[in-house]
Order: structure tokens, then sequence, then C-alpha cells
């Protein structure tokens, strides 16, 4: 499986629904769950700064990684954006390869 990072900005009106934030991830988690059972989640932040949240997971391919990133759009995000990651000694290793 592929390790992804997804970057999410709420849009404004979603940002302003601060008591309902908790029942709208568990919605969010859950319809991804439902769409795309093979993805499994690493980790989960709240973030300060450009984006509103970084979750890392595990698909099997860039389509599943791309499910992800629309479900949080249809659920109120202004945007996602899903990046493949590579473990650190694994670029390493590449880089060695090349060189």
């Amino acid at each position: 499986m592929q390790t992804y990072l997804l970057l999410t900005k709420l849009s404004t009106d979603l940002s302003m629904q601060m008591k309902d934030r908790a029942e709208i991830g568990r919605n969010w988690l859950k319809q991804v769950r439902e769409k795309c059972p093979e993805v499994k989640f690493i980790a989960h932040y709240a973030l300060l700064g450009r984006y509103d949240f970084l979750d890392i997971y595990e698909a099997p391919d860039e389509e599943t990684a791309a499910k992800v990133s629309f479900i949080s759009q249809a659920h109120g995000a202004l945007s996602s954006e899903s990046m493949a990651a590579i473990p650190y000694k694994r670029f390493l290793e590449i880089t060695e390869e090349i060189s």
C-alpha cells in the first residue's frame, strides 16, 4: 500500500460550525470507510495555517486516494490536496540508485 497525505481547507461556512465539528468529521470518516474500505488511516491532525487538516493514510492506488479527496470536497472542503509520500529511508535508497 502507498502512503498518502491529504491536506484539507474547509469552506468558510463549514469552518464556522465549530460546535458541529466532531459530527461533521465522523460523517466524513464514515463515508470514506464505506466508499474506500481498503483505506487505512495512520494519523489525523488539525492545523494552524493555510490548511485546516492533515490526514496520513494508506491506499492501494492513486484512484482510491482521489476518492478520499473527492469525498472531502463533497463534505464541504474548499480544497483538498492528496500527495504520495515516500518514507525517507526509501527516498535515500532511490537517490543511491541514480547516483
